[in-house]
């Protein structure tokens, strides 16, 4: 059974840093893609970032073009979204999702409809 987990999130001021994190189960890493999206109250969903199985390519919306770093802890099963110079834009609920459909980066990689399975978010503030 896939089973994802999100955790990491809470209030920072502008300008600060998080640390979000994705503990998975049920499949294998080398072989599935995880996204990171997030949904601020009132709109809709929108990909963050993403990271492929095989060879661990990754993608980023130009929201997150240079602030913002996935990256994939074998030991721990765990992909994590280090997030840095944060605004209050970046404020709303984060989710990791996976997929095993997705072995290339595109853009499908951000978008929610190329997931299956989804983690239940983790809340993230970015307000002085």
């Amino acid at each position: 059974q896939v089973q994802l987990v999100e955790s990491g999130g809470g209030s920072v001021q502008p300008g600060g840093s998080l640390t979000l994190s994705c503990a998975t189960a049920g499949f294998d890493l080398d072989y599935w893609a995880i996204g990171w999206f997030r949904q601020a109250p009132g709109k809709e969903r929108e990909g963050v970032s993403c990271r492929t199985g095989l060879n661990g390519d990754t993608y980023y919306a130009d929201s997150a073009k240079d602030r913002f770093t996935i990256s994939r802890d074998a030991h721990e099963n765990t992909v994590t979204l280090q997030m840095n110079r944060l605004e209050p834009e970046d404020t709303g609920t984060y989710f990791c999702a996976a997929t095993h459909r997705l072995l290339l980066v595109s853009k499908l990689c951000v978008t929610p409809s190329s997931y299956e399975n989804w983690g239940q978010g983790t809340r993230v503030t970015v307000s002085s």
